[in-house]
């Protein structure tokens, strides 16, 4: 019977070769990253235009367009309290060519509206670009000086003194929710359509109490109009310092802010969502950009997908328990 001969293998060779198929993948997701972007970007900001998530949001596109030395241009995908906005991203291609730019209403969708998705599952976090606290302000004949003083008025008449906000589920309201919610007490809610005949019903006398953006606050507060008695941060404003934290002011532990950041699809190359958040966090830093984070009463955060993370799970935890304990639903 004749001898069959077997053919050698050069072992070593083809574990050379199977060690470079494995890292064929990793090597060209970075080598994808170090040429992206090679087209235009999409930034999907799920409000209408002029606001403040808006305004930062387009000025992050046009920074991230020099840096990158491609166009990152801004659409504005509005309704549903951002909802809209955020189903177009997590429904696009993970490749970096449509992001995301929201605010606090990321982290409240979830209890607020009936979504098809887990955003924390179909999102993944680049850079916080900034917040922008909420200040607590009374109309100045409500005889008070301090949130601790206001707490007590309060619980003297419970559900009468009235709190003007921008309607069910927005950045006002919970945050007056919240207030309530931790100092044991009950406003008597009066819904508007928007933040600015809210702050009107109060500067006229009609309404008590208001919880406000700081660029809508202030000019009333330096013209006498209102009453500031809190900021809604671990730190006083450099806009405002000497109106105290609301912390301070009579209610520790109290934190309510519009913030504002960066995301993309889940999915999205590790190494593109790094590229992005390096320059994110470097224009955070920029003279001119702080400049104009200056005017719309936003403090520059500049933080990376991890940190981000970390406070994102703060957020939605907070306000899913300020959500279910006050009972809040949305219409429709």
């Amino acid at each position: 019977m004749p001898t069959m001969k077997l053919k050698s293998f050069n072992l070593p060779g083809i574990l050379m070769a199977f060690t470079l198929l494995l890292a064929a993948p990793a090597t060209s997701a970075w080598a994808a990253a170090d040429d992206y972007p090679t087209k235009p970007v999409r930034v999907i900001i799920p409000f209408a235009p002029g606001g403040a998530t808006d305004i930062v949001g387009r000025l992050t596109a046009t920074k991230l367009s020099e840096r990158l030395g491609k166009q990152f241009f801004a659409e504005n995908r509005t309704g549903a309290g951002g909802t809209i906005g955020m189903e177009v991203v997590a429904k696009s291609a993970p490749d970096g060519y449509t992001l995301l730019f929201h605010s606090t209403g990321f982290a409240t969708a979830s209890s607020l509206y009936k979504l098809g998705y887990d955003p924390m599952k179909a999102f993944v976090p680049i850079a916080l670009m900034g917040i922008s606290p909420v200040v607590l302000a009374v109309h100045p004949s409500v005889p008070v000086q301090t949130a601790k003083d206001l707490i007590a008025l309060a619980k003297q008449q419970p559900g009468k003194i009235t709190n003007a906000n921008a309607g069910v589920g927005s950045f006002t309201h919970l945050s007056s929710e919240l207030f309530q919610m931790m100092g044991g007490i009950d406003f008597m809610s009066l819904q508007f359509k928007g933040g600015s005949p809210a702050m009107t019903d109060v500067i006229g006398g009609h309404s008590k109490v208001v919880f406000g953006s700081i660029t809508m606050t202030l000019p009333h507060v330096r013209a006498g109009k209102l009453k500031a008695l809190g900021y809604g941060w671990t730190s006083r404003s450099k806009l405002m310092p000497d109106v105290p934290t609301i912390a301070e002011a009579g209610l520790p532990g109290y934190q309510s802010a519009i913030w504002l950041g960066l995301f993309a699809p889940a999915g999205t190359p590790p190494a593109i969502v790094d590229k992005l958040s390096r320059e994110a966090v470097a224009i955070t830093k920029m003279d001119d950009v702080v400049k104009v984070f200056d005017t719309q009463g936003t403090e520059a955060m500049g933080l990376g997908p991890a940190d981000f993370l970390k406070f994102l799970e703060g957020e939605i935890s907070k306000w899913e328990k300020v959500i279910k304990a006050r009972n809040i639903k949305v219409e429709g």
